[in-house]
């Protein structure tokens, strides 16, 4: 016995006259156009995602040549590790870019103290700006708190801190300011 043959495509209705045809086939291009002009405006609208203002925790560009800002770090251990970097970079992201122990548990976002660092040099300590109330509020917080501690997610190299030094301490405390009140988690 013969199965009835079940087309695969349905076809579409036939133009009766060219005329119609044409019409139709303009109509099928104008929505064409309309399609890809509204896929068009969603990707020119849709939000690119940074994390910061293009602050990428652990990414660093290198230094133009003659640009370059010395910075050493000495680790719990006294071993020295000396870079070159560039201005605006920050301690955080010099240390996680080169895999020195330093954590920023927060993401650099000043609510833990696991990027304390200690300036060596009191007058460089000096040509750092002041630190803000957050800072010193996780400061508090810190390890081996000394004179010249700071947070390296806070500290940005300008040409005036060429020659840096700064020591990790031997230990951190992962507190952060929720394990104060400060936020509370919601459960659902």
């Amino acid at each position: 016995m013969a199965q009835p043959s079940i087309p695969l495509i349905s076809k579409s209705p036939r133009c009766f006259s060219s005329l119609a045809c044409r019409q139709h086939e303009a109509q099928i291009r104008q929505r064409k156009a309309a399609i890809r002009q509204q896929i068009q405006a969603l990707e020119l609208s849709r939000r690119k995602f940074s994390s910061n203002s293009i602050h990428r925790h652990g990414h660093l560009d290198p230094p133009k040549p003659g640009e370059e800002i010395h910075v050493t770090f000495i680790d719990k251990d006294g071993e020295k590790y000396n870079f070159e970097v560039s201005e605006g970079d920050n301690l955080l992201d010099i240390a996680q870019a080169n895999d020195l122990e330093m954590e920023g548990a927060c993401g650099g976002s000043c609510a833990c103290s696991t990027c304390h660092i200690i300036i060596s040099d009191p007058d460089k300590y000096d040509a750092i700006p002041e630190p803000d109330d957050d800072e010193n509020d996780m400061l508090d917080l810190a390890f081996g708190l000394t004179e010249t501690s700071r947070l390296g997610c806070q500290v940005k190299m300008t040409p005036a801190l060429d020659g840096l030094e700064v020591k990790l301490p031997a230990m951190t405390r992962n507190m952060q300011a929720s394990d104060f009140g400060g936020v509370n988690p919601k459960h659902h």
